[in-house]
């Protein structure tokens, strides 16, 4: 059994002006609502910092984002900590909509340079994305995935598309409330197309959210879509024999998920 996380420590919530005693843990275990701002535990100072920069910059159309809080004297992260407002809403399995949500999105995002902190990330999802896309390799356990793994990834074709800084994450963390635009909660940041993010939130739907197989045909549209439909399989594979948690319920998801990609390849 996991212990409970930490709370932030009372000069962290008073830097963020999150002065309460009793901070409450979200669902997931991450992240405290201190009324209406959340603190999240910062892994990389670098890459939180840039996410807040990035997040009270960004202007995406249709989309909410959860705005970021500096502290007292002007930083974005405080004794690792990084702060946000609470952002209205509830999570609904609209699949389609977070999908569309990805791209509105990426199209403001399109623009932002490449973060230096990406080439030196080493983290499980760092490798697993490199894995994915061809730029390294690793044996993966077979019983975790490794074996599906192996046996797709020579169904890779080249892909010529634009690579740029994407959310690869969006499945579970896209708000939605009634009579407001859907409500992005987090950035995970990437450098990979942004048909990709789009393809990892549809697998995701399809391996753990109860999507219908025809939403692989409601996006077909996006350029090079079987490829990098194959690329977030992989992705998801690789993640799911590295995660030291990972179950075999989760893995029957991706191998459900991986008949349906299949079947376009």
């Amino acid at each position: 059994m996991s212990p409970t996380p930490e709370p932030p420590p009372p000069h962290v919530r008073a830097a963020f002006g999150a002065r309460v005693d009793d901070p409450e843990l979200l669902a997931g275990g991450v992240a405290w609502r201190c009324g209406e701002i959340l603190l999240k535990p910062a892994v990389n100072t670098a890459e939180a910092a840039w996410v807040a920069q990035t997040l009270d910059l960004l202007e995406p159309d249709e989309v909410r984002v959860a705005r970021p809080v500096r502290s007292t004297d002007g930083r974005w992260v405080v004794s690792g900590w990084s702060a946000s407002r609470n952002l209205d809403g509830r999570l609904e399995p609209r699949h389609d909509d977070v999908v569309a949500a990805s791209l509105r999105l990426h199209a403001a995002s399109r623009f932002l340079a490449r973060p230096r902190f990406l080439a030196a990330r080493q983290d499980i999802y760092a490798l697993a994305d490199r894995m994915a896309w061809g730029d390294e390799e690793y044996v993966l356990p077979e019983e975790k995935g490794g074996r599906l793994y192996d046996v797709l990834a020579g169904s890779r074709r080249e892909v010529q598309l634009p690579a740029q800084v994407v959310h690869g994450d969006l499945f579970g963390n896209v708000l939605f409330s009634d009579g407001s635009a859907p409500g992005i909660i987090d950035f995970t940041p990437y450098w990979r197309p942004a048909e990709w993010a789009a393809a990892v939130a549809v697998l995701d739907a399809l391996a753990w959210g109860g999507a219908d197989a025809a939403i692989v045909e409601r996006w077909s549209h996006l350029s090079e879509w079987p490829q990098v439909l194959l690329r977030a399989l992989l992705f998801r594979l690789a993640v799911h024999a590295l995660h030291p948690r990972s179950t075999s319920s989760s893995l029957t998801g991706l191998e459900r998920a991986s008949q349906m990609v299949l079947e376009v390849l």
